[in-house]
């Protein structure tokens, strides 16, 4: 990767924080305690997946041998699996608004839109 693909990166990384700030702030202005917690909880999901798949592809292009790829696909099933048991609990133990939840899981779509929209013009 260049040093502009790491900037990028790190950019992204550094908003995907931010508007997880002023979803959270947000909320707490305009909602109760349990919107909060969603919005949060969603938001934290989100940029840890995130973050994991990045390392995961990094880690696959750097790969020399044949087995990388199935080796990512074998990856992907699993954070699948516990992206997908994380919102369950969220949803089914924690009582989390999946309204709230699904505004803190848009944290990264939020990011990479703007990101998009910012580049284009």
């Amino acid at each position: 990767m260049t040093d502009r693909d790491d900037q990028l990166l790190r950019e992204l990384a550094r908003r995907n924080w931010q508007i997880l700030g002023l979803l959270t702030l947000g909320s707490l202005v305009f909602f109760d305690g349990r919107i909060s917690l969603g919005v949060v909880a969603g938001g934290l999901v989100v940029i840890v997946a995130h973050h994991w798949r990045e390392r995961a592809l990094r880690s696959m292009l750097a790969a020399t041998d044949a087995g990388a790829g199935k080796r990512y696909q074998l990856g992907y099933l699993f954070r699948l699996a516990f992206l997908g048991s994380a919102i369950y609990l969220l949803i089914a133990q924690a009582h989390v608004t999946p309204l709230a939840l699904a505004v803190g899981l848009s944290v990264v779509v939020l990011n990479i839109f703007w990101t998009t929209i910012k580049r284009a013009f």
